[in-house]
């Protein structure tokens, strides 16, 4: 299967700018691709997104184009070199990939092999559901499947148990322990300033914070920068 996936956990770390962190590493896997097809529906005001995007892609000589949720939008995804999908709320932009039509489009293409870059929702919604996302459900999407680019699930922004909190409701590990309730499917949590990258059946963690793997009646396995994710593919 020849994807080509940077699925990042945050576009902005603490005390940075907007796509700071990863800007080289969108423009390593893009190589010699200089447009892009900027997916804004995670976001109420599309237009700004979009231009947010746009503005700061040009830092390295990327043009890109935002989707739209029409016919002209699904020619657009059909014809797009690679995609970049921003974060927001993961229901909203689920349901609106759904009713567009444009989600089997997307998961098309990125499983034949067209960049696919996601961060936060965008993260989200290559795993196989929605599941394991923090939103709230402000929309109701037909179903929780997503893209299913990855057979694992992700947990973006993942908190780790904070030992002398004295919050008393679930901890991140606590609600993912949940899931494996109902789903043997194993768990990426992703820390914020960390990334997946992954090409065909390989896949390396990237960033500089790492993430931990759950998995059903196990004990969370801990994975750091630079460390290979090729088991969970």
């Amino acid at each position: 299967m020849p994807r080509r996936l940077l699925l990042i956990s945050n576009s902005t770390n603490h005390g940075q700018g907007y796509l700071d962190h990863v800007l080289a590493e969108i423009d390593d896997l893009l190589g010699s691709i200089r447009r892009l097809v900027f997916v804004p529906f995670a976001l109420k005001d599309r237009q700004a997104y979009g231009v947010k995007a746009a503005e700061r892609l040009k830092a390295i000589g990327v043009e890109v184009t935002t989707l739209t949720d029409d016919e002209a939008g699904r020619r657009l995804a059909g014809e797009a070199e690679a995609v970049f999908t921003g974060g927001g709320n993961t229901f909203r932009l689920l349901k609106t990939l759904q009713d567009s039509g444009l989600l089997a489009i997307l998961r098309e293409r990125a499983l034949a092999g067209m960049p696919y870059i996601g961060s936060s929702a965008g993260t989200n919604i290559a795993a196989p559901t929605i599941r394991t996302t923090n939103d709230m459900p402000i929309v109701q999407p037909a179903s929780f499947e997503a893209l299913g680019l990855v057979p694992f699930q992700i947990n973006p922004h993942y908190l780790d148990p904070e030992p002398n909190s004295t919050h008393m409701g679930e901890t991140r590990e606590q609600r993912i322990k949940e899931f494996h309730e109902e789903s043997d499917t194993p768990v990426v949590g992703i820390r914020e300033g960390a990334w997946m990258r992954i090409e065909g059946d390989r896949a390396v963690l990237g960033g500089s914070r790492g993430a931990r793997i759950f998995r059903r009646g196990q004990e969370p396995e801990e994975r750091r920068t630079g460390e290979s994710l090729d088991d969970l593919l």
